[in-house]
């Protein structure tokens, strides 16, 4: 069995200049959670528009407004079906949606760098693909250690460090 993570990048929506998210990004913010929860599998990633996901978030969760990052497991409900993916060298996890304008406004109001902002939401995002929840404190708090853990070996600290490794 293969340990790895295969990501795909769809980039909807126009990056300001010097905001630097691009494939590369995405797959190293990714592998680390991937790395540090021992899993494979492959993930979609979709950059986006606030429009582009407020319409997801009213079509499959029945809220009216823009959100920062959707996610659509696969591993969701029962396990039928899933005998299937057993031929493919990589599970599919699912799919991570973010909302550019709602991190960079994110980024701003928390006073760190958009990449931090959209690592976070990357991370974020790849754990509720897994199962991950925050309903109440104990599951946040998990899923919070998780996140600083990630972002903190891939150099994305709450401040406005960006550094790269």
């Amino acid at each position: 069995m293969t340990t790895s993570l295969e990501v795909d990048l769809d980039v909807r929506c126009t990056l300001p200049q010097g905001v630097n998210i691009d494939a590369p990004f995405v797959l190293r913010v990714l592998s680390a959670a991937q790395a540090q929860l021992n899993v494979t599998g492959e993930v979609s990633v979709s950059l986006v528009t606030d429009e582009e996901i407020h319409e997801l978030n009213q079509t499959y969760r029945n809220v009216d407004r823009p959100t920062d990052v959707l996610s659509f497991a696969l591993r969701e409900g029962d396990d039928d079906g899933f005998a299937d993916f057993e031929e493919l060298d990589l599970e599919p996890l699912g799919d991570i949606v973010i909302s550019v304008p709602t991190a960079l406004r994110q980024a701003e109001e928390y006073g760190h760098s958009p990449e931090r902002e959209i690592g976070f939401l990357l991370v974020h995002g790849f754990l509720h693909l897994l199962g991950y929840d925050h309903q109440d404190e104990p599951a946040e708090a998990e899923m919070t250690r998780i996140q600083e853990q990630v972002l903190e070996e891939v150099g994305l600290r709450r401040d406005t460090s960006t550094s790269r490794e």
